[in-house]
């Protein structure tokens, strides 16, 4: 006998099995008790949350013989019948591929025809916002007034591409989307009847998975079962299986984020290309990750709506305190349009890696959020003992009464070694920075200015991706104009990789450590 995936086998067969549209399961029984059935249903809904298992459901009360409490017996001769898809009484049709004009008026001939058993006609038309428009017109007369045998239910996932003209002849239903613990309670239970063991964590998981839709989720857990066949489902395995990341992961990815650490995220991405996740699903799963710091940092009742252990909770209360939720809103902003781009790109890792950048990068982006985050990258850069030296306007410089005299400014303490044209670079490099485009920049934050062979500045950096960026001929030649603009005189410019965290770093002259500026308050 072959196989029947899990979302067949376990189909709902009354309404008591019928999870999570209870508002709806409640109303048609009591219809059906009270006989008060409509001519025409309409049920809308996301896929997978029970519209045509409902439909079904509701053609074998009407016509059951014993129902009980408006449910289906499943045992009379015309709930068989139905179960075994051997009934004249329930007619299925996919408008998706019988949505021509024709179709229509074949049912409208058929409906003059009485049930050969059982009280009810039913016709349910799934995908009906697929008819075409004529289609839908041939349809009018008889959905608003069929005989007295024959009921309509029309299921579709897009209520809004059907015409206000079929809309006001149906009963409507909206079906929800069906919440994770619902999904999840219905897979444990499954999965006992299937005497397969899994951990609560995979399974929940699974669920989350599913994005609303009991069917989603019943397929998924059906690859993850064939994967690891005869074994235990743990959460790794799921992980695995459906290309998905660690939380952990998530969390190593932001702090790197918030250090600025483009290599760092790099060296992240690496490893989840080689681990085989899929980069669609790593980016759908981060966003919601930011999502859920963005709650636990604003929400004192976060743990309600987070779905994490209270171990990777704790974590995350410690990183949304790292930030402040504008700079989390512009991250969940910049992964939300890179998950619209990933999903029919053919690069998907080279999008995801500029976005990282634009992360990591805050001074490439004019907007609030990456305003509020360039302003913490300064902060945490004064924290650290890097010179900050921010340009004031005229007026500021008039009020607090700061006056510069060329003669007494600057003051350089530079080691005779180093030769003047680079002093001069050392005094003037803020105001170099100042003058250069902003990609060029947001390139160099991260860049140490030393003293190279040949009397050369030496760009030393710590970011493959920084540096490559120099590397073009355009760009280098962007910043050797600034600098001849601010000393007057060309200098060689040459370029250096370093390992972060080596030991060569230490060794490196950091030019704009050795360089003051002396300010002399007016009397």
């Amino acid at each position: 006998m072959s196989y029947t995936a899990l979302y067949r086998k376990f189909r709902p067969s009354e309404f008591e099995d019928v999870k999570g549209q209870e508002h709806i399961v409640k109303t048609l029984r009591n219809q059906i008790s009270a006989g008060r059935i409509g001519h025409a249903y309409l049920f809308c809904g996301t896929r997978g949350t029970g519209k045509t298992t409902i439909a079904k459901i509701l053609a074998k009360a009407v016509n059951c013989e014993h129902p009980i409490k408006g449910s289906p017996c499943n045992a009379c001769s015309v709930c068989q019948s139905i179960n075994n898809h051997t009934s004249m009484n329930v007619i299925e049709i996919d408008a998706a591929s019988n949505n021509g004009v024709d179709n229509i008026r074949e049912i409208v001939e058929e409906v003059q025809y009485s049930p050969t058993e059982g009280k009810y006609k039913v016709y349910i038309i799934d995908e009906v916002h697929m008819l075409s428009t004529g289609a839908f017109n041939a349809l009018l007369k008889t959905l608003e007034e069929p005989p007295g045998y024959v009921i309509f239910i029309l299921a579709t996932t897009e209520a809004h591409k059907i015409p206000i003209t079929i809309l006001s002849r149906c009963q409507r239903y909206d079906f929800r989307r069906i919440t994770i613990d619902v999904i999840a309670d219905r897979l444990q239970e499954l999965l006992e009847k299937e005497e397969i063991e899994a951990e609560d964590r995979a399974v929940r998981y699974v669920a989350k998975a599913g994005d609303g839709s009991m069917r989603d989720a019943l397929s998924l857990l059906d690859r993850c079962i064939a994967f690891y066949l005869g074994e235990k489902l743990t959460y790794d395995k799921v992980l695995e299986v459906l290309g998905a990341v660690d939380v952990e992961i998530f969390s190593e990815l932001f702090r790197a984020i918030i250090d600025s650490s483009v290599t760092e995220c790099m060296r992240i991405l690496e490893e989840l290309v080689v681990c085989g996740r899929e980069l669609g699903q790593v980016v759908t799963d981060f966003t919601w990750y930011l999502r859920n710091l963005l709650l636990v940092g604003t929400s004192s009742q976060a743990m309600e709506v987070v779905d994490v252990s209270s171990e990777h909770f704790e974590a995350m209360k410690e990183e949304a305190s790292m930030t402040e939720p504008d700079v989390i809103i512009r991250y969940i902003r910049i992964m939300s349009e890179l998950s619209n781009q990933v999903r029919y790109a053919t690069q998907k890792r080279v999008l995801i890696e500029v976005a990282f950048i634009k992360l990591c990068c805050p001074v490439m982006e004019s907007d609030h959020g990456a305003l509020v985050n360039r302003i913490q990258v300064l902060e945490k850069q004064i924290e650290r003992g890097v010179a900050i030296s921010p340009r004031q306007s005229i007026e500021q410089q008039k009020e607090k009464k700061i006056v510069t005299r060329e003669e007494d400014a600057p003051v350089e303490v530079l080691e005779r070694a180093v030769p003047e044209d680079l002093q001069q670079v050392a005094v003037n490099w803020e105001r170099i920075l100042g003058s250069v485009p902003g990609a060029v920049k947001a390139m160099l934050v991260g860049a140490t200015p030393s003293v190279g062979e040949g009397n050369a500045l030496l760009l030393v950096f710590k970011d493959n991706v920084s540096m490559g960026y120099f590397e073009k001929e355009e760009h280098l030649h962007e910043l050797k104009n600034a600098i001849e603009h601010h000393i007057k005189k060309q200098v060689d410019v040459r370029l250096q990789y370093i390992e972060a965290g080596s030991g060569q770093s230490n060794s490196i002259l950091d030019l704009t450590k050795l360089t003051k500026m002396a300010i002399e308050f007016e009397p």
